[in-house]
């Protein structure tokens, strides 16, 4: 048998319902469930950056009767976390997700799968240097289609980014949809549409390096 790796061992509170990260998930998947329910294309772009295990997406689409109107990529580079999520999909019958072991922080890694309807920013911003949250807005319009959502999530623990990450979002052409921040949990729970032009994705260099 072999040990767990730090990020398969992360997904472990799930298992409790009443979890942060299991209350933080079910808000993640109102959203997806939202964004669905009001997009009526017959086809959807769907992308989720550092996407651990998938709950997110794949548990959205596991449920739905539309699941098959979403083309969806996870990125993650994670192997154990990979399987996982490819397990799942697997398990639910979704032939449309794929699962794709790369370093998300890399613009290379988006090659191909852009622009995107969504946009998963969920576990993110809160491993990462501010900078690089700073830098990862700023090229959310090269991964965007006209009109996507994005939905992202950040710590609101002290000293609180989130006031300017909102601020930042705005700056690169995001209007707020909404943003939940529980008064008895530290995390929070953005959604931003975007407003402006799509910007073409080079695929060269670096947006974010994982903390940890």
């Amino acid at each position: 048998m072999t040990a767990r790796t730090h990020w398969q061992a992360w997904h472990e509170p799930y298992a409790d319902e009443n979890s942060p990260l299991s209350r933080r998930l079910r808000l993640v998947q109102q959203h997806i469930v939202s964004w669905l329910d009001q997009r009526f294309d017959e086809r959807l772009t769907a992308i989720s950056v550092c996407a651990g295990q998938g709950h997110d997406l794949v548990g959205v689409l596991a449920s739905r009767a539309d699941a098959q109107r979403v083309r969806g990529t996870l990125l993650e580079f994670d192997s154990g976390n990979v399987t996982a999520a490819q397990a799942a999909a697997n398990q639910a019958g979704i032939s449309n997700i794929v699962i794709r072991q790369a370093d998300a922080g890399q613009l290379s890694a988006y090659a191909g799968i852009v622009p995107a309807d969504l946009v998963l920013m969920v576990g993110v911003f809160g491993n990462i240097s501010d900078a690089d949250v700073e830098r990862t807005v700023a090229a959310l319009p090269r991964l965007c289609a006209e009109g996507a959502t994005v939905i992202w999530t950040r710590t609101r623990r002290n000293p609180d980014l989130t006031p300017t990450v909102r601020e930042w979002l705005r700056d690169a052409g995001f209007v707020e949809q909404a943003f939940d921040a529980p008064d008895d949990v530290q995390f929070s729970v953005g959604v931003h549409r975007f407003e402006g032009s799509p910007q073409p994705l080079e695929p060269v260099g670096t947006i974010f390096t994982f903390l940890r």
